[in-house]
């Protein structure tokens, strides 16, 4: 890997919205009649941040660290998922500088619990909760995440090198 001064990343995550789920976003739980559907608790937050942090490292995505065919991990805590992402960051000679994100979902709504998402992540990754930013938006009732299908979200983040 070329040991360029910093890397950025991308990541995005869905998940369909069901019944008989717990609401797992940013690894805090959400009250909700709606969770996700997925392998793991489906916190689709959390992915999009594993992803862009894996992805700035020119790593393969969480699907194929934490493939949805392998029993041993179904239901794993995503927060999980995020530690080891930023252990191979580490192991590749990166730290975290900071991440951004955007959850798109129109029910429930967000706002209210990014500041524990924020510790979570945080505490996850051992960085600053000021270098955490996470936004919550709907999709103006516009598409299937519009109407409560899924929930959504999109996530950036940089690295320096080590």
């Amino acid at each position: 890997m070329s040991k360029l001064p910093y890397r950025i990343g991308f990541g995005y995550d869905i998940h369909r919205l069901v019944t008989d789920r717990k609401l797992i976003l940013g690894g805090v739980e959400i009250p909700s009649e709606w969770g996700l559907e997925g392998h793991s608790d489906a916190d689709c937050l959390t992915h999009a941040l594993a992803d862009a942090i894996l992805g700035a490292c020119g790593l393969p995505d969480i699907g194929h660290q934490f493939p949805n065919t392998d029993p041993s991990i179904e239901g794993i805590n995503s927060q999980e998922i995020l530690k080891k992402a930023s252990e191979l960051a580490h192991e590749a000679g990166y730290s975290i500088g900071n991440i951004d994100s955007c959850v798109i979902a129109e029910t429930p709504k967000i706002s209210p619990y990014i500041h524990l998402m924020k510790a979570m992540i945080g505490n996850t990754l051992n960085i600053s909760q000021d270098c955490i930013g996470i936004k919550a938006t709907t999709q103006e009732k516009i598409g299937s995440l519009g109407a409560s299908k899924g929930i959504a979200a999109h996530a950036v983040c940089m690295l320096f090198h080590l």
